[in-house]
């Protein structure tokens, strides 16, 4: 049987960064690349035809609101997840492991799994690495995740400590469960930002033959400096292991480059879509606060340097009035915009890896995002 995935890279001269493409059964990835966030089979606001407009290569589906809503059997029933959402390129889904964070006040985590109140209607669920695993193949995704438990990276050692053997153990019950051919299964690193249990973490995942390799329990209350060093503890424990990094819920633009000089190739972040939603640009200048009155009478599109519909099509002045007037087609334009330069920034530092200009890319955006070179290295 053929791998579910395959994954080629070479090194592109700049620390650990790497070049490489990762091949699916719906397409080829290029790497680095980011993942736009479709919580609900669907990318907020966005078609699929949006988001190939917008450079996006693979999307990421949730496993815990989609076996809620509509539920992953009818979801298999009606043809699988690219069916249902008519979109043909990869798919990758979570395992549901955030919302054990992220809705802890609605569960309670025991070895064997986790118990919660459903957000919906508070029916009680039960979510176990077996069932995460199933349900994804239900689904049909490209890549599965791993179920893990994750928590505050900056909880008390002993906690963190806890959730990380879990996670361990919960990870051999994944690769246990798998029964679905062509499809990949990731695994997760934990530890918080203590480097020791990084490195534990790394030993453990690294050892299981999953297809790749996720970093979570990162952007979730630490530093950038905490977050940098955990980033380097966990690479350096990698060393030259070939299969594929994903770098967890990290998305503003300065950290991209941090976490490809450490050898991440992939990246999701609900973050470029959600501060468009509330007026937040991302442009070659920097933010743009489309909420500010200064905008108001701005002719002008909002990147003079970006080819998307938003900035070719519409003035600052009718998008800043969409905003005050609550039209829907504000959220559309802001998202399909920053998601626009998010994939664009990716092709950018791929081409800067491939011609040796990477540095000087990255102190420009980093300039233009309010951080300066070294400030949290």
């Amino acid at each position: 049987m053929s791998p579910p995935v395959s994954f080629v890279s070479r090194p592109a001269g700049v620390g650990r960064a790497r070049l490489g493409q990762l091949t699916t059964p719906h397409g080829v990835i290029d790497t680095p690349q980011f993942m736009p966030v479709g919580t609900q089979a669907s990318v907020k606001s966005l078609t699929p035809g949006d988001l190939r407009t917008a450079g996006a290569q693979v999307i990421l589906a949730n496993t815990y609101h989609l076996s809620l809503r509509p539920g992953h059997e009818r979801i298999a029933r009606l043809g699988g997840l690219h069916r249902f959402m008519s979109w043909d390129g990869p798919i990758l889904t979570d395992s549901g492991g955030f919302q054990v964070f992220s809705l802890a006040h609605l569960g309670t985590v025991d070895d064997g799994g986790v118990t919660f109140a459903s957000h919906l209607d508070g029916s009680i669920q039960r979510l176990t690495p077996e069932r995460a695993v199933a349900i994804q193949e239900a689904l049909g995704s490209d890549i599965a995740m791993a179920f893990d438990q994750l928590i505050d990276a900056t909880a008390p050692r002993a906690q963190v400590a806890a959730a990380m053997e879990r996670t361990h153990r919960w990870a051999a019950r994944c690769i246990e469960a798998r029964a679905r051919e062509g499809q990949a299964l990731f695994g997760i690193v934990q530890g918080g930002v203590d480097q020791e249990l990084r490195r534990q973490s790394v030993a453990a995942i690294a050892a299981l033959p999953f297809d790749g390799i996720a970093i979570g329990g990162l952007s979730v209350g630490e530093s950038k400096q905490q977050m940098r060093e955990s980033l380097d503890a966990t690479a350096d424990a990698l060393g030259g292991d070939p299969r594929v990094r994903y770098l967890m819920g990290v998305g503003a633009p300065p950290d991209f480059f941090a976490a490809v000089e450490r050898g991440i190739d992939l990246f999701d972040c609900v973050l470029p879509t959600r501060v468009a939603r509330n007026g937040q640009l991302w442009t070659t200048a920097g933010k743009l606060n489309l909420r500010n009155t200064r905008f108001l009478d701005d002719p002008g599109p909002a990147d003079p340097d970006c080819p998307c519909e938003t900035c070719s099509d519409y003035s600052r002045a009718y998008l800043a009035h969409l905003f005050r007037a609550r039209e829907l087609l504000a959220y559309r334009l802001a998202s399909l915009h920053n998601l626009t330069y998010t994939l664009g920034l990716m092709r950018s530092i791929r081409g800067a890896l491939a011609d040796g200009s990477f540095a000087s890319l990255r102190d420009a955006v980093a300039a233009k995002y309010g951080e300066r070179r070294g400030e949290a290295e």
